[in-house]
């Protein structure tokens, strides 16, 4: 198959690299000139483990290329999938569709053959059918089928989680759409990966929903966890018998200092909305946003019990701005909250974190970045674990106790224990959702 790809960044860049890992000539097509030049000196933009490799394989081979042209793009395209952003719109917490929509009606001006116009991006329900008119509107002879196909990519495990998902949502209308699908994904298909084809409407709630469930499992623990810290529990031994009932899962239930990234916030604010639209209002979901806020506000009220109720002349050494490990996203990353507060309220502050430099220097301003953990704590006042990087799993706690002016530490990922800070030299430790210890 020939597919083309509308949009480079993390969906277009990761879905283009594995499609042209299964087989398939892929093009990725973007309209930054100097994004398509980087790329096809073989330089990747964001960072993801294992992207660069896949797409340095593929180009090698000829089966994955970059071009600034869109009709190049769609030339004998069989479909061609809109991977462009839909960031909150201000003022109403609705998806931004204007690149969505900019990218149908240019393809729709553009294509001269049969192709299925596949929505990669995460938009609200309804949108495909809106791109379905906006298409047949620009090039009323366009002979063409819209599908709707959600990623469910994890950042830090993009690669992992499109080569062997579990699941693909496809969404279409007729067979013939349906056809041109399964051939893209067949090689999922004959690995008994799970392929749910729904109608469109489906497709996109699915989407949103599995994202205000993943969000409302993160808030509910970290809620929890506050409560554990009121009663004396400890919310790691909490989770973990939770976690052990087949019906809940394991997974999402590790308090830490609320959720960010490219995915929930976004998508969580989209679906409120499109409830308030239909006068069916996402009460659970409302209430998720709300408290997540809340929050990331009650790391910096612990932050400041820490260090005796002022930021001011103190230095705080801080490892891990973006909102996860093993990605350089920092898009409503909890640090975008907490680090604000540590400079607003007269603190000088240290920031390390393997990846997040790039984007947080123009995001942070007024910090120091250091290159490492123990250069960053050098004569601090308090040491702050905000991202769970595999770096900062195993320190030498002595090491960075005796280095700081008063050894007290924040873990917000719950990575060490109170036992672990006191041996070590810590004259004050808190967690999230267990006993601090305290001096």
């Amino acid at each position: 198959m020939r597919i083309a790809i509308v949009g480079t960044g993390y969906v277009g860049l990761v879905s283009g690299g594995c499609f042209s890992d299964f087989g398939h000539d892929v093009i990725c097509m973007d309209q930054d000139p100097s994004k398509i030049e980087m790329l096809r000196r073989g330089e990747v933009p964001i960072y993801e483990p294992g992207l660069d490799e896949v797409m340095a394989r593929n180009t090698a081979a000829g089966r994955l290329s970059f071009t600034t042209d869109l009709s190049e793009a769609l030339k004998h395209a069989d479909a061609v999938f809109i991977a462009v952003g839909t960031p909150t719109r201000r003022g109403d917490g609705h998806a931004d569709l204007t690149y969505v929509m900019a990218a149908a009606e240019d393809i729709a001006r553009t294509a001269d053959h049969y192709m299925v116009i596949v929505t990669k991006s995460t938009v609200p329900v309804g949108t495909n059918r809106k791109v379905g008119e906006a298409v047949a509107a620009a090039n009323p002879d366009l002979d063409f089928d819209v599908a709707s196909n959600p990623e469910f990519l994890r950042e830090g495990a993009a690669i992992e989680d499109f080569m062997k998902p579990d699941r693909v949502v496809v969404g279409v209308e007729t067979d013939r759409a349906l056809q041109v699908m399964a051939e893209i994904y067949r090689p999922l298909f004959l690995r008994e990966f799970p392929i749910v084809t729904t109608d469109l409407e489906s497709a996109e709630m699915i989407k949103y929903a599995a994202n205000a469930f993943l969000a409302t499992k993160i808030t509910f623990i970290n809620e929890i966890a506050a409560l554990c810290e009121k009663v004396g529990a400890d919310v790691k031994e909490v989770s973990r018998g939770m976690g052990l009932d087949g019906r809940i899962g394991n997974k999402f239930l590790h308090a830490g200092p609320g959720y960010g990234g490219s995915c929930f916030p976004k998508d969580t604010r989209a679906l409120a909305r499109i409830g308030q639209e239909n006068a069916c209002p996402m009460q659970i979901t409302e209430t998720v946003i709300k408290v997540n806020e809340e929050v990331k506000r009650r790391m910096i009220e612990k932050l400041l019990d820490l260090v005796g109720g002022s930021f001011n002349g103190k230095t705080v050494s801080v490892l891990g701005v973006t909102f996860k490990p093993n990605t350089d996203d920092m898009r409503d990353a909890p640090a975008l909250t907490i680090v604000p507060a540590l400079v607003g309220g007269g603190a000088t502050v240290r920031v390390t974190d393997p990846h997040g430099r790039h984007e947080g220097e123009a995001l942070l301003p007024g910090v120091i970045w250091t290159d490492e953990p123990y250069t960053a704590a050098k004569d601090a006042d308090l040491l702050v674990i905000l991202t769970e990087w595999n770096a900062f799993r195993a320190l030498d706690l002595s090491r960075l106790a005796g280095a700081m002016s008063t050894p007290r530490l924040a873990d917000l990922r719950n990575i060490y224990t109170a036992k672990d800070a006191k041996s070590a030299g810590f004259e004050a430790y808190a967690s999230i959702g267990r006993k601090a210890l305290q001096g």
